[in-house]
C-alpha cells in the first residue's frame, strides 16, 4: 500500500501515523511481541493443576451462564509475559449462548456459536513486561524510545459476539483447524480494548507517552503454525485522551482500517493456541464441559 501524505492532513492523524512502522509495531506490541517495562515484584504465584471449568450449554438456558472471568481465561494462556488480573468490585458480567449452528460437507465442517455478554463491570489484564525492559536497558539509556508497547487488555461492559469453528473431515475423523472469536456481533461495539504506550528514560526515570487505545474486533487461532500465531483485527485506534465525538470516532476507525491492511499475525504461547483449538473441538463434540489448563504466568497482586 502506498501511503499518501495528503491522507494524514485530511484526517488529522499525522501524530498517530508518522510512518508505516507505526502500524507494523502496533500489533507486534500486542500480547508482548514487544513489551512495556513494569517495576515491582515479578514472582508468579503457584499455578493450580487446572484452570476454570466451563459448563457448555447448547440451549442457552438462563442459569447456565459462564462467568466472564472463566470465558476470558485464555488471555493469560496466550500472553508470553506474566499477567495480573483485576476487576470492578461488583462484576456481574456473564456469557450466554444465543444460538449454535453446525454445517458439514464432504471434507470440511463449520460451527457458528453466537453469544451475549450481559451485566456490568470490567476485567483488566495488566501485562508485566519488565524482563523486556531489562533487555532494552541499553537502548533506553542511549535515549531511544520503545514505541507502542502493550500495557493492558481489558473487557468492559455488555456485548455481543460469535465464535466460528472450522475444520476438516477425513472419514469419521473431524479435526478443528481454525477458531475465530468475534467481539462485535450484531452491530454492537466490541467491549475488548488494549492499551499501548511509548516508553523512554528521562533522568533515570521511566516516562510513558503517546498512550493509545485500540478496540479489538477479532482474534483468530490456527493449527500447525510454528510458532503459533494469532490473527488480530481492530475496529479503531485512538489516543487515550481523545474525545468520543463523531470526528474522533471516524478518525479512530480510519486508523484501525489502515492498521488491518498492514499488520501480520503475532506469536503467542503454544498452550494458549492449543487451548482455543481444543475449546472448538469440545463444541464440535458437544461435550458438557471444557477445562482450561492452568495459566502458569498468572501473578498474584
Amino acid at each position: 500500500m502506498k501511503w499518501d501524505k495528503s491522507i494524514e492532513a485530511r484526517f488529522g492523524i499525522s501524530e498517530l501515523l508518522p510512518h508505516k512502522q507505526f502500524l507494523i509495531s502496533f500489533l507486534f506490541a500486542v500480547l508482548g511481541a514487544v513489551s512495556v517495562p513494569v517495576y515491582g515484584d515479578t514472582a508468579i504465584s503457584p499455578a493450580p493443576s487446572s484452570g476454570p471449568v466451563l459448563k457448555l450449554d447448547y440451549a442457552g438456558q438462563p442459569g447456565n451462564d459462564i462467568r466472564i472471568a472463566d470465558f476470558m481465561y485464555f488471555v493469560a494462556l496466550i500472553s508470553p509475559e506474566p499477567v495480573t488480573i483485576s476487576e470492578s468490585p461488583t462484576n456481574t458480567l456473564r456469557v450466554r449462548v444465543v444460538s449454535i449452528r453446525q454445517e458439514s460437507k464432504e471434507d470440511h465442517f463449520s460451527i457458528n456459536m453466537a453469544f451475549d455478554v450481559f451485566g456490568q463491570g470490567f476485567r483488566h489484564y495488566a501485562i508485566d513486561q519488565s524482563k523486556n525492559f531489562c533487555r532494552q536497558a541499553r537502548h533506553l539509556a542511549a535515549g531511544k524510545t520503545l514505541e507502542k508497547q502493550l500495557d493492558y487488555i481489558r473487557y468492559e461492559g455488555p456485548g455481543k459476539g460469535w465464535l466460528d469453528v472450522e475444520g476438516r473431515m477425513e472419514g469419521n475423523s473431524k479435526t478443528v483447524t481454525t477458531v475465530r472469536l468475534h467481539f462485535n456481533g450484531r452491530g454492537a461495539d466490541s467491549p475488548v480494548t488494549i492499551g499501548l504506550k511509548d516508553v523512554r528514560l528521562v533522568d533515570g526515570v521511566l516516562k510513558f507517552e503517546n498512550e493509545l487505545v485500540a478496540r479489538v474486533n477479532l482474534l483468530e487461532f490456527n493449527r500447525n503454525g510454528k510458532p503459533p500465531r494469532m490473527g488480530v483485527r481492530v475496529d479503531s485506534v485512538k489516543r487515550r485522551d481523545a474525545g468520543d465525538n463523531l470526528f474522533q470516532k471516524l478518525k479512530g476507525q480510519f486508523v484501525g482500517m489502515v492498521a488491518n491492511m498492514l499488520i501480520n499475525p503475532i506469536t503467542i504461547r503454544q498452550i494458549g493456541n492449543d487451548s482455543m483449538l481444543n475449546f472448538g473441538q469440545a463444541l464440535l463434540n458437544r461435550e458438557a464441559t471444557f477445562t482450561f489448563p492452568s495459566a502458569e504466568n498468572l501473578k498474584s497482586k
